[in-house]
């Protein structure tokens, strides 16, 4: 099986998995509601947390973007675990394609109502009082940044989806480690307002190098504001990629080994 085979595989089920949606638009309008629910919620509720040399507004937009296409990756192991208990996982191992076309097609179309998600953010944002002072080389950069994190969460989405029996397993589990990878960081609050303990966890967080990445790139940084002296947090940018390479690189696999044990079952 060809590297073009595989690739035109995938599209299929994309396709496939798109044309669902097109069918069933009541999950994209939920999922397109969770956002503006938090952009509301924290904007007008925590607006009185301190963020010296910025508005709230401003600090907090980066974290919710991470945070909602974060939550968002869960529908690819929700989406995963229906298609096994449905037998339609059946019916593609019968067919002459690539193992891995399915997750690639799976995570490719999340990735399209990921993009749904961030336009309605970036609106609601901006009706908010949230700006950018960057270029828009720089701006749609973050943005691009926001939708590959979108696409990088949802492999491990699918290892979780792939690694359980049911439709409700799936949806509970696809959570649980999503809580404390958000709320231990900078997404919501100065990092250095942390307690020792919980800040030396938050500062080796990949979503601390995501959320001051995106900040970094839509300008919504102040001085007065440091960043921690570690590596991560001071090259934010280049520790994001690296992050997510590395996510790729263990999820990508471990998810291909567990859609083979699960289409086995």
């Amino acid at each position: 099986m060809t590297l073009a085979m595989t690739a035109s595989d995938g599209w299929t089920v994309a396709r496939r998995n798109i044309f669902r949606m097109a069918r069933n638009p009541e999950v994209v309008i939920w999922s397109t509601i969770q956002p503006i629910m938090f952009i509301v919620l924290f904007v007008y509720v925590f607006d009185s947390i301190p963020t010296p040399g910025i508005s709230y507004e401003e600090y907090v937009m980066a974290g919710i973007f991470a945070q909602t296409v974060m939550f968002n990756s869960a529908l690819t192991g929700v989406g995963l675990a229906e298609d096994i208990q449905k037998g339609i996982i059946d019916r593609f191992r019968a067919l002459p394609m690539a193992r891995s076309a399915v997750l690639i097609g799976r995570t490719t179309s999340d990735l399209v109502n990921g993009l749904a998600q961030l336009a309605v953010m970036v609106v609601v944002g901006l009706a908010v009082g949230w700006r950018t002072s960057s270029s828009p080389l720089e701006v749609l950069a973050g943005l691009g940044l926001i939708l590959l994190i979108a696409y990088v969460f949802s492999w491990i989405s699918a290892a979780v989806g792939l690694s359980v029996k049911s439709v409700e397993v799936a949806n509970s589990a696809g959570f649980v480690w999503m809580f404390p990878v958000t709320f231990v960081s900078n997404v919501f609050v100065d990092i250095n307002q942390l307690t020792p303990a919980v800040r030396n966890i938050a500062i080796w967080n990949p979503m601390s190098a995501f959320v001051a990445a995106i900040r970094e790139l839509f300008g919504n940084t102040s001085e007065e504001i440091p960043q921690p002296d570690v590596w991560p947090l001071q090259n934010p940018v280049l520790a994001s990629f690296l992050w997510l390479a590395l996510i790729l690189a263990i999820f990508v696999p471990l998810s291909v080994r567990q859609y083979k044990k699960a289409s086995s079952r």
